[in-house]
């Protein structure tokens, strides 16, 4: 039925106490009154005075809804003349549900996105954190008003900046000193990359790198996000067994593009490589050939002796990339990672970092830079190194007085979660499962298998959290159990 100019003021209906401005809410309404074809194809809508005068508001308010109508297409609209309604809305919309159902129907990805979606990785925790999940250093422990009051002077320093290198000098020498004093990382400020996770890091390494069907090592059980990084690159994965050093060297496979290893605390399990086992994968490689990254997630926490010196720093000929990241030693928010990369790729790789986007904001960086030269970031170090020590030690001793029948626990030399292998015969995703529904968060050990699983176990996180929710934690694991 056709509507009258009186019948569209009365249509319409316009709040001043709205928070959307009464232009906002004309545009909108009639908007609304073409689309579900109230006002059809052809309409003269009336003039602006007009229709002013029936909603009692100023001539401006409709003039400004009827262009901003005019520039979407809604309507027509010239100097001296009425608007024009120039479309269709019961085609439009039903031309739109065509089209939408196409669309479904022909969703196509790409290899990279098929990939991934293929990958078990990231893990999916929803609601609220739960004790004992993995993967998280205690972010109530971190100095917040210090880290703020470097924040707040980056800040007030900013526009000083606001044209400077994407990875920032004063960082990169602080990491510089600190890489070579603590981790034994040999290298120059302009090898290190900042970027806004290790994960982007792994991303970028495998961007530049990585064609489709080049070979690629990975530990097996070993951190999915490496594995999801590299296959969606194109890569074929081999899983690499574990013993009681980490990842083992396999003589007998021919020498592949990359090899992907965490040797200071083996993911998950904790084990560390030994200096003549990486000695040995060193010299299995070959500069250009076969490059080496290793993740060094956790190195900073070891509890039971001095730590072994990075990979990297034994590399005499730059074939090791270091990745560090510090989500585990501050907070998981900051949102900062670090690469190492080999001399000869530095160009390279900074072209690909900003084409990419992984990119890190100025101002984080010249704050920690800060945070690092002022010695805070060393005494936070020390201080969650005895925390976490004895928060490891705690959950041992409550997973064997309540669970020492039904798990085997690894105890790690660092780190911040651990490996409770179950007995024979009990499958651990069934274990998670349950542990969740009673509120322990924890995760399978089959699930970081890259092939059949070899082993069934619960990956326990103890670093965020103090020991009276750990104890209460085993509690709810054994009743579960």
């Amino acid at each position: 039925m056709p509507v009258s100019d009186t019948t569209i003021s009365a249509l319409i209906e316009l709040k001043r106490t709205d928070g959307e401005g009464l232009v906002a809410q004309l545009t909108s309404q009639l908007r609304g009154l073409i689309a579900t074809g109230r006002l059809g194809k052809g309409r003269v809508l009336p003039s602006s005075r007009r229709l002013a005068s029936d909603l009692g508001v100023s001539r401006n308010t409709v003039t400004y809804a009827f262009e901003q109508l005019a520039a979407e297409g809604y309507v027509a609209a010239s100097h001296g003349r009425r608007p024009v309604v120039m479309i269709d809305g019961h085609e439009r919309i039903e031309r739109g549900a065509v089209a939408a159902g196409e669309c479904v129907g022909k969703l196509r990805l790409s290899p990279w996105a098929t990939k991934l979606q293929q990958a078990d990785w990231p893990m999916s925790y929803r609601g609220e954190l739960k004790p004992l999940r993995p993967g998280l250093g205690d972010f109530r422990e971190f100095p917040n008003e210090v880290w703020a009051r470097c924040l707040r002077r980056s800040a007030v320093h900013a526009g000083r900046r606001e044209l400077g290198p994407v990875n920032r000098l004063r960082l990169r020498e602080a990491l510089t000193h600190y890489l070579a004093t603590n981790r034994d990382v040999r290298a120059t400020a302009e090898q290190i990359m900042i970027l806004p996770s290790a994960q982007a890091a792994l991303t970028l390494i495998a961007a530049t790198l990585i064609s489709p069907g080049d070979h690629v090592w990975v530990e097996d059980p070993g951190y999915p996000g490496a594995a999801a990084a590299f296959h969606a690159s194109g890569a074929r994965l081999t899983g690499i067994s574990l013993d009681e050093q980490g990842m083992q060297r396999m003589p007998g496979l021919g020498a592949p593009r990359l090899i992907f290893m965490t040797p200071s605390h083996q993911h998950p399990t904790g084990r560390l490589m030994s200096l003549a086992r990486r000695t040995e994968f060193l010299a299995a490689s070959r500069p250009g050939r076969t490059w080496i990254v290793e993740d060094d997630y956790d190195g900073e926490f070891h509890y039971d002796s001095r730590p072994v010196p990075a990979l990297q720093g034994l590399d005499a000929h730059g074939r090791v990339f270091y990745v560090g990241t510090f989500s585990k030693a501050m907070r998981s928010d900051i949102r900062l990672g670090y690469l190492v990369a080999p001399a000869a790729l530095v160009s390279t790789l900074e072209i690909a970092q900003q084409h990419m986007g992984l990119i890190a904001a100025s101002h984080i960086q010249e704050a920690l830079a800060e945070f690092i030269a002022d010695g805070h970031f060393l005494a936070h170090l020390r201080r969650m190194r005895r925390l976490y020590h004895a928060r490891r030690d705690h959950l041992v001793e409550e997973l064997q007085r309540h669970l020492g029948g039904m798990l085997l626990v690894e105890v790690p030399p660092g780190g911040i979660q651990l490996v409770a292998r179950l007995e024979r015969g009990r499958t651990d995703r069934a274990a998670v499962k349950r542990l969740v529904e009673a509120g322990v968060e924890t995760r399978a050990l089959s699930s970081l298998a890259l092939g059949k699983p070899r082993d069934h176990g619960l990956l326990l996180g103890f670093a965020a959290w103090c020991e009276n929710e750990i104890s209460a934690a085993v509690r709810t694991m054994a009743s579960c159990f």
